[in-house]
């Protein structure tokens, strides 16, 4: 598989790509998800940890019970870049509106 390309964007380039609950706040992409219980939530967890896995790129993500913050930015791009949307889309397609 080719990986996405890790170029900086512009906050032009990121915020009309971003899903519905998606925000850009000039640094990372971010959203929170909330689920039924602790066990949903990890579950939810474990499939974007094979989203990562696929793409070589981590979120850093927060669990307290049933809610899971993640944020996303490409580290030695010192921002957003397509990698970002791309992991953002897949979470998106495998996430119910929470």
């Amino acid at each position: 598989m080719t990986q996405p390309a890790r170029t900086l964007l512009t906050p032009e380039a990121i915020v009309p790509h971003l899903p519905e609950g998606w925000l850009f706040d000039g640094a990372f992409v971010h959203r929170q998800y909330t689920f039924s219980d602790f066990d949903e939530a990890w579950a939810w967890m474990n499939q974007v940890a094979e989203i990562a896995r696929i793409l070589d790129h981590h979120p850093e993500w927060t669990n307290v019970y049933n809610r899971v913050q993640i944020q996303l930015q490409t580290h030695d791009a010192g921002g957003v870049t397509e990698t970002d949307l791309e992991f953002v889309r897949r979470v998106a397609a495998l996430t119910p509106s929470t």
